[in-house]
Order: structure tokens, then sequence, then C-alpha cells
């Protein structure tokens, strides 16, 4: 029993159109029509109704993860679960989860502070997505959005607590550096979490990033020419990693934390994996772009 999938994140946002401009006409994500300027920005990748959300207001964070569970039966065990580690968990109101388009969730908080939701029956659209621009489509469904990245206070014990309570199973480790990661999946994809320490210049509950995952390496390739043109600031330049084998390339976002847009990521059977160190994030490029308190793995 546990999570199948990064189902959504939301976001506060205080400068929604760079935002837009960034995940729909560079990134070409999907995005729902708005009645009003204060709703937020929904976005698409997949069938579902939407994958993340932008929230307009006058501050920048991450408002919430949104993890999968398969019933209502699970998703109220695992809140039971939860709540018997000392966890505390709060059902949802209805209109919340109409919000998120769920039929039920719970929202509880992890050993960082960062606020998480497990939630059920996800609201499909069956209409395809009308993406920002050109593009083959996003590599979502039953993999989920991507994964998520944040620094912690003590990234074993927190890893120890998503396997542990939400069923994460171990993928790898990377330490380079002062830093230290550790790498969790739920579903085959080979990581929907990762864990690490606060470094360079991160806090403890600080979102590193989140990351998406496009159908050709083409996709990539013409955003990260986008994002050079429009000297929009780059992390880390055009590479591939180690573990993942991923080819990405990380943006600053106009949140402050940076986003991955990538292809290629291999596929973790857990009849077969085997879990390793390695020691450097890249077997290629990820060259830092900024300043090093701004890096990111």
């Amino acid at each position: 029993m546990g999570v199948t999938q990064l189902g959504y994140v939301g976001v506060n946002a205080s400068n929604l159109d760079a935002w837009r401009d960034l995940t729909v006409n560079i990134f070409g994500l999907g995005e729902r029509e708005r009645a009003r300027p204060s709703d937020p920005l929904l976005l698409r990748l997949d069938n579902h109704h939407h994958r993340i959300a932008l929230i307009p207001g006058n501050t920048d964070s991450l408002a919430y993860v949104g993890w999968e569970v398969g019933s209502r039966e699970e998703l109220d065990a695992l809140a039971e679960r939860l709540n018997s580690a000392g966890v505390r968990t709060t059902l949802g109101a209805n209109e919340e989860a109409d919000r998120r388009k769920v039929l039920a969730l719970y929202k509880f908080n992890d050993p960082d502070g960062n606020h998480h939701e497990l939630y059920w029956g996800p609201i499909l659209d069956h209409d395809p997505p009308h993406f920002g621009r050109a593009i083959s489509g996003f590599n979502a469904g039953r993999l989920g959005l991507g994964h998520v990245v944040f620094a912690c206070k003590d990234h074993n014990r927190s890893a120890a607590f998503f396997m542990k309570e939400l069923g994460f199973r171990l993928s790898d480790y990377i330490a380079w550096e002062d830093a230290d990661a550790v790498f969790l999946h739920c579903n085959p994809r080979h990581h929907s979490l990762a864990l690490m320490n606060a470094v360079f210049g991160m806090k403890a509950g600080d979102l590193s990033h989140f990351m998406i995952e496009t159908n050709s390496l083409d996709d990539v390739g013409r955003a990260y020419d986008m994002v050079r043109a429009r000297n929009i600031p780059l992390v880390l330049s055009f590479g591939r990693h180690t573990n993942d084998l991923t080819t990405s390339f990380y943006v600053k976002s106009p949140s402050g934390f940076a986003v991955e847009y990538g292809f290629g990521g291999q596929l973790v059977d857990d009849a077969t994996w085997e879990v390793r160190k390695f020691s450097s994030p890249a077997l290629w490029g990820h060259q830092p772009q900024v300043q090093t308190e701004e890096r990111t793995v």
C-alpha cells in the first residue's frame, strides 16, 4: 500500500505572466481558460484536468504537492497510518477537492514542513490538451507529473519517512561535492521524489525543483533555444544525468526555485533493479549557470 504517482503541484506565484510565458509558450503546456484574473492558471500535460496550478498572489512559494493513491480505502488507510505515526492529517473540504479536481484528499506536512496532499479519484478530461506550441506531448499518464526534489534537515530521515509511511521505494543515491541526495520511486518512473541535504544556499524545506518530461528530445532542444534567446536565467546547462539518464536543462523559475525540462528518463523494474551510489550527477553537461547558492541536482 502506498502512493502511485506525483499527481499535481501548486505554486504561489507573484508574476503569473512570466510563469505563463515559461510554461505555455516555451515548455508548451496546455492552459485552461480562466474566468477571473484572481483564478489560478491551471496547466495540462495529459488527460488529467490539470497537473500544475499557479496561484496568483504577492508571494512565491510551493503551495502543495499532491500524491495519488489507488482507492478510497487506501486513501483512508494511509491517512490512518500517518496519524498512528504521529503525523496529523486533515480531511480536505469538498471545496478543496473540487479545486484540485479529485474525489477526496487528506492534507499533511512532511518532516521538513512541506505541505503534501494524498488524494484519490482524479477527474480526467478526454478532450486532448491544446498545447501552447507545436510539441510531441509529455511523458505523464500513469507515471505522473514528473518529480519534485526537496532540501531537508536530515534527508535520510525524511527518506525513511516517505518509504515507511507512504510506500516509496529506493532507487539510488548521488553524493558529490558537499551534496548528498537519495532518489525514491512509487511507479516505474526512476524517481518521483528526491531528497537532499541543505546545500548550495538552500534551507531545510526548500523546493530545489520540479521536473517535466517530454516525449521527444527535440522538444527539449527547442525549448532550450528559446530560453537562451530570451535570456531567461539557466540554473544548469543542457546535460545528461548519471542515475536516471535523463537529458535535460534547468531554468530558474519566476518564483526562484528551478524547473527541470527533459527527456528520456529510464524506468525502474523492481524485480531486477539494483540500487547504486553515484559520485556525480551528470554524465556530461549540466554546468552551473548561476550563483553557487542556486545550484540544484
